[in-house]
């Protein structure tokens, strides 16, 4: 299989992918189930057919817009399938026509799904974050560079580190400054990259919110006490550290 096959069959999977993550987001955090009604424009409840629920190309021919009551559609839909299919790619061009492509894409829809339902709800549902533990575990054959032992490690370290801090900030503060589900992310990026993905995750997390808290303060779009979708920046720093390693850390381990 050529490189440019590959690449295109990797974006038609992350497509599909995409739209099927696009539902996850809208419905998860709704309580509503994923197989029944099938998919419905959520202003005027029409279903909507086939041909107008192709990923990304349906929303081109529709203008953007429904078919029945031509309310505009979200470019969430269409963004969320195109990162997804991006993502999908660059698993293929770093792994290759192998499951650890396979393993990496599985990792980065979790990862894309909780980002997504994050920003918007401030919220990182359990429905989501446990399958995630769950996936990882059990696809650790094939993630490179990570053993079962450390996957597990990687598990209480990222549920216990999140949960001291948590707790520790609230002691201190007398209110909440992150959810457990947080917690529950943390423990899923460790159950897929081992407690060095861990600490790699929560450093490149914490810089990225703290950038953007920075931002908004300058601008003055927001204070100290914005709320921010911390599990967002966890995503992040997860895709960063799934795709550039834990190299850094080890280097820095080995002059201790």
């Amino acid at each position: 299989m050529t490189r440019a096959v590959l690449d295109v069959y990797a974006a038609l999977i992350g497509l599909v992918v995409g739209s099927f993550l696009n539902a996850v987001i809208h419905r998860v955090p709704r309580g509503q189930s994923l197989v029944r009604p099938g998919s419905r424009c959520p202003w005027c409840g029409s279903p909507i057919r086939v041909r107008d629920n192709l990923p990304l190309v349906s929303f081109l021919l529709l203008r953007g817009r429904c078919r029945q009551c031509s309310a505009p559609i979200a470019w969430r839909y269409p963004l969320v399938e195109l990162v997804t299919a991006a993502a999908f790619v660059v698993c293929a061009e770093r792994f290759g026509p192998r499951l650890e492509a396979a393993a990496a894409a599985t990792f980065l829809a979790f990862l894309l799904a909780l980002a997504a339902i994050d920003v918007e709800h401030f919220l990182l549902p359990d429905s989501l974050t446990f399958p995630g533990m769950a996936a990882g575990l059990a696809l650790q054959p094939w993630i490179p560079g990570v053993t079962l032992i450390e996957a597990l490690a990687g598990v209480l370290v990222g549920a216990g580190l999140l949960f001291l801090i948590a707790e520790g900030w609230a002691w201190l503060r007398q209110e909440e400054g992150m959810g457990l589900g947080d917690a529950k992310l943390l423990a899923m990026v460790g159950a897929f990259l081992g407690w060095k993905g861990v600490l790699i995750t929560l450093f490149l997390g914490c810089l990225a919110g703290s950038l953007v808290g920075i931002a908004l303060l300058v601008t003055a779009r927001g204070g100290a006490k914005t709320r921010l979708p911390f599990g967002a920046f966890l995503a992040l720093g997860a895709a960063a550290t799934l795709f550039w390693g834990t190299a850094a850390l080890d280097r820095y381990l080995r002059l201790l």
